[in-house]
Order: C-alpha cells, then structure tokens, then sequence
C-alpha cells in the first residue's frame, strides 16, 4: 500500500473566540489544524475563573446576533442550539442616573416607545428616526462591509460615496444628540461604542447600528457562560480531528521561503504548517511574533501612533445569602455616574484616572444558577479606565485597592445596599492583567480603537499585508471587537483562505 497525502496544515494562534472560529472554519475547509493557546480553558477573553464555588465569565457576557454563531456551526454541519443553549434577555438592561431616573430597554417596540415617552416623551419622533438610521447603517456597515474582506483598497474607495451619504464622519455621540434633546437618552442611545472599545464622541455614526442589532436579534446570554459557547467550539475543532494545545504559548512565526511556515513555542519546541493564523492581537502579532521581519505597514512606529481602545478595571466577586436581595437589581445594570463627555475625555485623551466612574454590573446568577452556590450570587462589575500607554500612566499596583474601594462604596450607595458585609469572593482584574494575561498592548480591553481611520481598510487586514501564508483573526482586525465582531473575523477569513488540497486516497498495489 502507498501512503496516502496528509492533509494541509494550519496553526491557528491562540484559543480566543476569533481563534476558535477560525479553527472551525479551517478544519470545515479541509485543514488539519492545531490551536495553540497559553491559558488552561479556551475563549481567550471568553474564558472563565473559578473560585470559592462561583464562576466568573472574565470578558463577554451577552450574545447579540446569534445568527453569527448559527451560521458558523452550519458551515461545520453541526447545530449551534444543540450545542449551546441561549436564553433571551427581557429586559437587556436597565440604566441608572444619579438623579434616581432610571431607563429599561427592551425588544418590543411597545415598551421602548413607552419607555422613551415616559422619560424624554418630546423625544419619541426622535428617537424613531434614530432607530431608521440605525437600520440603514446596519444592512450597510455589518451585513456588506462586515462579512466581506476589506483588505483591497477598490473595496474602501468604491463604498466611499456611501460612507459620505450616511455622515460616517459624525460620531456616535453626535448623531444621537441631532435625533434627541434628553441627555439621558442621548446616553442610551450613544454609549454602545464602549462595549467594543471606542469612545462614543470619536468613533464613527456607523456604529448607531448596534441599536438595530438589539431590536432585531434580542440580547442573549449563553446558560454556563460566553465559556460554555468557548468549549463548544473547542469540541467540534476535535471533532473534525482538530487538536487544542492548552497552557503552550507561541514565541515567533516562523518564515521560509519567503511565507510563514509554522511557529516556535516559548519551550523551543517547532511547529510546521501550511498557513498561519494569528488571533494574537494585531499588534502582538506584529512586534512580538514577527519582530525579526521589517514591516512594511504595521512597523513599531506606525502600531505607536495608533489610536488604542480604553483599558478595563474589572472587579469579580461573590457574595453569601444574597440571591433573594436586591429584586429590583437584573442580570445588566449600568450605574451613571455624575459626568459623560468630560470623563470619556479624561479616559480616552487625558488618560487620567478620574474620582468618578460608570459601572456596567453583571449579576448572571438571577439567570443561571450554576454560576454560584446555592442562595448566592456571583457579580461582574466594570469601569472603562485609561489604558496603559499614557503619558502619566496610572500606578496600577497603588490605585486599584482605592479604586476597588470606591467603586464598592458606589455600589453600596447606588445598587447594592449592605453589600460589604456579603461578599464572600474577590477577584481585580487592572489592565495590567489585560497586558499579562492576554497579551494585550498598552492592556487595552479591545485592540485597535474603531475610529473611521482605523476601520475596515485601515485596520490590519485578515490576510496579512506583512507576510504570505498569514492570515489575522480578532479583534484587532477587521470586522473588529465584540462577539459579532470577532466571530466575523473568521467569517471573512473563510473567503480569503483557499480550501485545502483533497487528500489522496490509499492505493492498493495489484499483486
């Protein structure tokens, strides 16, 4: 008997959501892919700490168009809702000002137009068309752009006169504030942005289209976590004979020929493939994993003057005997605090640590008990903060106590009343450990920031503009962030990568 061909082989690096989905795309397309990550459970951000009994999600907690998910099991013939189950959210989120107003949203477009009129009711007609041109930009910017490769520039210059008729010059924040006059629904209606790291009074209008997103799709939450969806993934990838490599961390892209040609792990240990794919950050990607090759777009220079999303102050933590309190308290909360503008300004421009801060509050335990013990809760609490390339950077291992400190004395004050005396379990996550633990430049939560000059085209392409046989996943790429986002990025990916060479069958000799 002859040997048969082996089949391609494809490295996807690192175990993120945009890797996963990668590697399921690669492994449908006919690779033999290895996945290589340094943490012990997979989802990068996505992943999961468990300590004292709860189980804190570290990163993503919503689903918001599972159809990206749906279609991506498709593509490997499997079912996602056997897989995963996702459990609708109503209300989304409830949003709580210092002035004791407060604004639930929801899908139904009922209770939302009863919402607004309660609240800003000379602002109903408003916020009607706010919702159209959400919509415009949706089927423009995530049905067309989004799931289409970016990496040509005909592709930029030909949509150019679209981008110009939907103001994508103006911000999140402007547009908003042209459709309204409430500063309160203004907030609601501009404050996404945060959530995949830009600032909403800089990034682009274009991103008006996750309020279509939510009044189309609903928001959802993964029963077992954004880490149960990691682990599905992570099985079918060993279902199509795909291997996970845990707890291994990659140290440079190897290059022969001219083209990547596998990569060596921290240990020495080489690994050989056909293509590679980093769903390292694009910025670790190419200082770090490429550093021994000039760049000829993506240099150290030019990744120093790029604009980087916000860092993250994330406090974990589990409380005893409290499933029963706070009733009033759902599964999303966000607690305002007294200013807007002027502490994104101190966030993204200044880099200044302020004395006051909003708080996004994730309690996923009303929904899914398995996150806590018995009769208790397990909370995620998040303050976007500056990130760790500023000027007078914030000392890290001196201010997160006292900033722990307040942002409990907040949620005492304004969400959670007897709070101190519950809490049984404790967990900081600084973007220090953004930096540490993922890998992340200047410990930004999100890569790249999403400004118009660093979208689509001008952020770095799914097939690296840098070295042949390499292919970018994540969120550092285009379509960018956020769940849909990253699962996008293998989307796209799909279009770019050949499929592989059909492996020969086994010959048999004739006696």
């Amino acid at each position: 008997m002859s040997d048969s061909a082996a089949p391609e082989r494809a490295i996807v690096i690192g175990a993120g959501l945009g890797g996963l989905a990668s590697a399921m795309r690669l492994g449908a397309k006919g690779y033999a892919v290895t996945v290589i990550d340094r943490l012990d459970l997979p989802g990068g951000r996505g992943s999961s700490i468990t300590q004292g009994g709860h189980r804190f999600d570290l990163g993503p907690t919503i689903v918001t168009v599972p159809q990206g998910l749906r279609d991506l099991w498709a593509a490997c013939g499997r079912d996602f809702d056997r897989d995963v189950t996702l459990k609708p959210m109503d209300p989304f989120y409830e949003i709580r000002w210092p002035d004791g107003s407060c604004f639930t949203a929801r899908q139904d477009d009922a209770a939302m137009e009863a919402e607004i009129s309660r609240l800003a009711p000379g602002d109903l007609k408003g916020y009607r068309k706010f919702l159209s041109d959400s919509e415009d930009r949706y089927w423009f910017g995530y049905e067309n752009l989004g799931r289409r490769p970016m990496n040509e520039l005909w592709e930029l210059i030909k949509v150019l006169p679209r981008f110009a008729w939907l103001r994508a010059d103006r911000s999140v924040y402007a547009h908003a504030a042209r459709r309204v006059r409430d500063p309160r629904l203004r907030f609601a209606l501009s404050f996404h942005p945060l959530f995949i790291g830009g600032d909403p009074f800089r990034v682009t209008s274009m991103y008006i289209l996750v309020s279509h997103l939510e009044k189309a799709f609903g928001v959802h939450y993964a029963m077992g976590g954004v880490q149960a969806i990691a682990k599905a993934m992570a099985q079918v990838i060993r279902d199509q004979g795909g291997l996970l490599r845990m707890g291994a961390e990659v140290d440079e892209i190897l290059i022969e020929d001219g083209r990547a040609c596998g990569v060596r792990l921290v240990d020495g240990t080489r690994l050989g493939a056909d293509i590679v794919v980093s769903n390292a950050d694009a910025g670790h990607t190419y200082t770090r994993l490429l550093r021994k090759r000039s760049k000829r777009r993506w240099s150290d220079a030019k990744l120093k003057r790029t604009r980087w999303s916000m860092g993250l102050f994330v406090w974990y933590f589990g409380t005893r005997g409290t499933r029963e309190m706070w009733g009033d308290v759902g599964h999303h909360t966000i607690v305002v605090g007294p200013r807007y503008q002027a502490h994104i300004r101190d966030i993204f421009i200044k880099g200044h640590l302020a004395e006051d801060m909003s708080l996004y509050v994730h309690r996923p335990s009303v929904t899914d008990p398995s996150v806590a013990p018995d009769g208790d809760d397990t909370f995620y609490v998040l303050s976007p903060v500056p990130h760790l390339g500023h000027e007078n950077g914030v000392d890290w291992a001196r201010e997160a106590e006292p900033y722990r400190a307040k942002m409990l004395a907040m949620l005492e004050d304004r969400l959670l009343p007897g709070l101190t005396e519950r809490i049984s379990e404790s967990l900081v996550f600084t973007p220090e450990s953004f930096r540490d633990r993922y890998l992340s430049p200047l410990g930004a939560g999100f890569s790249i920031e999403p400004r118009i000059l660093q979208s689509a085209w001008f952020r770095p392409h799914n097939v690296s503009e840098e070295l042949p046989g390499l292919y970018l996943a994540g969120a550092g790429t285009h379509p960018g962030a956020g769940v849909p986002g990253v699962i996008g990025t293998a989307e796209v990916l799909a279009q770019l990568v050949p499929d592989a060479a059909p492996v020969a069958p086994l010959q048999v000799a004739a006696e």
